[in-house]
């Protein structure tokens, strides 16, 4: 009588934490460390058990430093199964966030961004449809957000009498909805000291969006020099000269279709040559607007001007998703240093998040992958098809997902009989 043979007992699939963290490749956290000092300085919180706490701290949405510790040392077996890492004592969280340098936190949010799109370039690339894909050409939107921060502790970062904020300035690609270019600094920066460094970056051919507070005369002569083609709002002190009237297209929505000059002798300085000034006629909160548009393209349509303006509120949702769907209200230390190591840990927690929507063909908002994921950090389930499988009630009512099942040998179905 033959015997059947017996398959080895199914391994549990790793947490949804696990899975979510070694994105980052092994290699890069230690390389960093011993590249910016912080390796020196750790004894028994290692570097990488630091940058899983606080991912830890943005994926749970953790309230408070005890909040993060005492959950970590609750599921201790399962962290050290994430490379080793090892549950802080608060002293500890505090002290590297205190000390360790965010240059880290930077470097390593950029690392793993590179490493995902140089990996996978269709993450990297974004849709193949919308207006960002119909230009043909590389859209930036640039914008900045401020971030509240508790006065009485964060001198630092002082705003006026009774705020204190830190300012986010950030350069997003419209058709990856991927950040290429981040400075956080103190609220007081206004946006026209960041504006040239924000640009820098440009080359030839490709468009960037603005609002007025990058409006700089000086600098929007300096990007037409380069051939980038900019979309903005004009402020409103500056005043222009009408030098010719372009004939309305069929649009309705377009009001008036202009070639300025500005007006005055140190306006005329900083930008010798001419604007085109676009006015149309926008629904703004349900509301018609009438909103007047600067560009350095002559050749475009009226229409197409407007529309791309219309795009700059991409960047707007994004800082609505890291700011209301990540923790970036309740802060875990109060120094410039841990304040910005926990922007990065934020930025790098949205990256993670968005590599894995696009991986599983997430079809919901990134509010409902977050809540998914946070309910699920530390339950053993395959994410991909998790995230595939999961229904809404108004669509497909699929099972969220059903844990394999583990047999001892012999014991397997059809075995016994």
């Amino acid at each position: 009588m033959k015997k059947k043979k017996s398959s080895p007992p199914n391994r549990p699939n790793p947490t949804v934490l696990r899975q979510l963290v070694e994105l980052i490749p092994p290699y890069l956290v230690p390389k960093l460390a011993r590249a910016h000092g912080v390796d020196a300085q750790a004894r028994t919180f290692s570097p990488w058990s630091h940058v899983v706490a606080l991912l830890y701290a943005q994926l749970s949405h953790a309230l408070s430093l005890n909040d993060v510790c005492d959950a970590l040392r609750l599921w201790a077996t399962p962290l050290r199964a994430l490379r080793g890492a090892t549950p802080p004592s608060r002293n500890a969280l505090s002290h590297a966030n205190r000390i360790r340098d965010c240059a880290m936190a930077e470097r390593l949010f950029w690392a793993v961004l590179e490493h995902l799109q140089a990996r996978f370039p269709r993450f990297g690339q974004g849709a193949t449809r919308g207006l960002a894909w119909r230009f043909r050409r590389t859209i930036h939107v640039v914008d900045a957000t401020v971030i509240q921060l508790l006065a009485s502790c964060l001198d630092w970062a002082q705003h006026n009498r009774r705020k204190a904020a830190a300012k986010c300035h950030l350069r997003l690609s419209l058709r990856s909805l991927l950040p290429s270019f981040v400075v956080v600094g103190s609220a007081r920066e206004s946006e026209v000291a960041r504006a040239r460094q924000l640009c820098a970056g440009l080359h030839a051919g490709e468009i960037v969006l603005f609002d007025r507070g990058y409006h700089v005369l000086a600098q929007l002569w300096e990007l037409t020099e380069r051939g980038v083609f900019f979309v903005c709002r004009p402020r409103e002190h500056t005043l222009f000269k009408v030098v010719q009237r372009r004939k309305r297209p069929g649009d309705p929505r377009i009001l008036k279709d202009e070639l300025v000059v500005p007006c005055g002798r140190w306006s005329k300085a900083d930008y010798p040559g001419r604007l085109r000034r676009v006015t149309a006629r926008v629904s703004v909160d349900g509301e018609e607007r009438e909103m007047v548009f600067m560009t350095n393209q002559l050749t475009w349509s009226a229409t197409s001007v407007a529309e791309l303006y219309r795009c700059r509120w991409q960047i707007e949702a994004f800082f609505k998703q890291i700011k209301q769907t990540l923790q970036l209200a309740d802060f875990l230390g109060h120094n410039a240093n841990a304040v910005k190591w926990q922007v990065w840990m934020a930025l790098l927690a949205y990256v993670l998040l968005r590599f894995q929507a696009w991986s599983s063909q997430w079809a919901h908002s990134f509010a409902r992958l977050f809540t998914l994921l946070r309910a699920a950090l530390w339950i053993r389930r395959d994410l991909a098809q998790l995230l595939r499988r999961y229904g809404t009630a108004a669509g497909d009512l699929a099972w969220l997902d059903r844990g394999c099942q583990s047999w001892l040998p012999g014991f397997a179905p059809g075995v016994m009989g």
